[in-house]
């Protein structure tokens, strides 16, 4: 099965309507928002209800028995992230947005009030029927972005069957969710826009997939908003040996999908076209054919 990875340095450049669209143009049958923090492709993918659901334990966090606390203070004292504080009882109770979990206080509390529990990070969710979609949601304040992203992909990848083509969309930037759903990818292609920051984060995507050894193709969108950052971007492109697939005019009929809940694809318009030359030369790139 080949594995498409579709990622921006930034965010709202147009990365999860371009993966909405290439899901509708491959008939995909495996899917996955890896983008674990915000997830919204299932929003424009038409899909049934979840049909299975679970919660994702990350790393553990902190919790105090109340009714074995003695009010001493130690775990309090002790805890160098303020995550413990005095109730109006006297005893301690444990923020769970604070604590990262390090176990001092369990290791600290003489009566053995304080002890570490697993921590529920996020949910994971399986849409089946007419294919496989694999999603996640990250709980406030979990730094196990990452590790979630590890198991939407699993979730996929155990459900998928037969799959030629698995279509991933990911998350924005350069961070720990983006270095997890790199992880075995045939090709991740870039969405950038034509700004000094699409620029700039688009070059240092391509460097931090350079260095994780995956390869890597660009688009822009929004190309004639300011074509000589477009023509830079190729440019650039060109002097690194990148597989430059095209350009996407500004389209307001692109906005007009969004705020329906459709595909870009499921519209005739000039974007739509633009974005369809794209996809057919992606799948060239992983020796498929979908014209």
């Amino acid at each position: 099965m080949k594995k498409l990875l579709i990622l921006s340095g930034k965010g709202g450049t147009g990365k999860t309507t371009t993966a909405a669209a290439f899901i509708r143009f491959a008939n995909a049958r495996a899917a996955a928002d890896c983008d674990v923090d915000a997830p919204n492709l299932a929003l424009v993918t038409q899909l049934a209800p979840a049909a299975a659901e679970r919660d994702f334990h990350g790393s553990d966090k902190a919790r105090i028995d109340a009714g074995l606390c003695l009010g001493c203070g130690e775990c309090a004292r002790l805890c160098r992230f303020g995550a413990i504080s005095r109730t109006q009882e006297g005893k301690y109770a444990v923020d769970e947005l604070r604590c990262e979990g390090c176990g001092l206080c369990a290791e600290a509390c003489p009566a053995g009030a304080a002890r570490p529990e697993p921590d529920v990070a996020g949910r994971l969710r399986l849409f089946s029927g007419g294919g496989v979609f694999a999603d996640a949601q990250l709980r406030m304040g979990r730094g196990n972005s990452g590790k979630l992203v590890t198991e939407v992909k699993r979730e996929l990848y155990d459900n998928c069957g037969e799959a030629e083509l698995a279509v991933i969309d990911g998350s924005p930037g350069v961070g720990c969710p983006v270095m997890a759903s790199m992880n075995g990818v045939s090709l991740a292609l870039i969405v950038t826009e034509p700004s000094v920051s699409g620029l700039g984060d688009m070059q240092r995507l391509v460097r931090t997939a350079s260095m994780a050894r995956v390869r890597t193709a660009v688009c822009v969108n929004r190309a004639d908003v300011d074509m000589e950052l477009s023509g830079r971007i190729e440019s650039w492109c060109s002097e690194q040996g990148l597989p430059f697939l095209g350009r996407i005019p500004f389209d307001k009929n692109a906005q007009r999908a969004i705020n329906e809940g459709r595909s870009l694809a499921d519209i005739d318009c000039p974007a739509r076209t633009a974005l369809y030359g794209i996809f057919v030369r992606t799948m060239e790139l992983l020796n498929l054919n979908y014209t």
